[in-house]
Parts: C-alpha cells; structure tokens; sequence
C-alpha cells in the first residue's frame, strides 16, 4: 500500500498534516497552519522536495536521540519526524518520506469533513 497526507484539524481549530506510509505509520508530521489552504500548501511542499536528499536536516534531541526536518529550498521547516532510537531508523524514516512523500492521496480528517 502506498503512502498518504492525513489532514486534521487541532484541538485549537488550526489544521496540520501526518504523512503516513503504507503501514499507516506516521512519518513526518507539518506544522500548526491557521487555514486549510496553506495546510495544503504544506503537503504539495513536501511533493516537491522530498526527493532531494540536501533538504533533509538530520538532528539530535537533548537525549541524544535522532531525527529530521525536511526544508524547502528557502530554508523553512516543511515538517519533522518523531524521535529515532538509531541513526540508521532515522535513514529508514529518510527513505520512507522519499518514497512516500510524492504521494497525491489525502485522507481529509478535518472537523469540516467530519461533518459532512
């Protein structure tokens, strides 16, 4: 199965998304957007750059463990993975948004979806 783009909306009505892989394992989560639109402007972001291996920022938290933040060619953060218990999961994790990031399904978990 094939990655997707969840989109949801946050307890404070702002909307963000997950990609997800085919296991439906989130692998990269975006920021708070305050409308739908940038949100989505987000996801088709992450299309066009996650492909290009110089726009993955590879860090460590305070605990040591790693993770990634995946920019545009501006600089801005596009969205951010959870920790890692080992750099090489943390390349797993890389290859996983790679592969699964040009996706075009979403799944619209929004409250205006919900609703529907």
């Amino acid at each position: 199965m094939a990655g997707y783009f969840e989109l949801k909306t946050a307890k404070d009505g702002q909307t963000y998304w997950n990609l997800k892989a085919g296991n439906h394992e989130t692998i990269l989560t975006s920021e708070m957007y305050t409308t739908r639109v940038a949100a989505e402007n987000g996801m088709e972001s992450v299309r066009n750059n996650c492909t290009d291996e110089n726009r993955y920022d590879r860090r460590e938290q305070t605990n040591g463990k790693p993770y990634f933040v995946l920019k545009a060619g501006n600089g801005q953060e596009i969205g951010r993975s959870e920790a890692y218990e080992s750099t090489a999961s943390m390349e797993n994790g890389i290859q996983s948004v790679t592969t699964n990031g040009t996706t075009t399904e979403t799944k619209d978990k929004t409250d205006s979806a919900q609703a529907a």
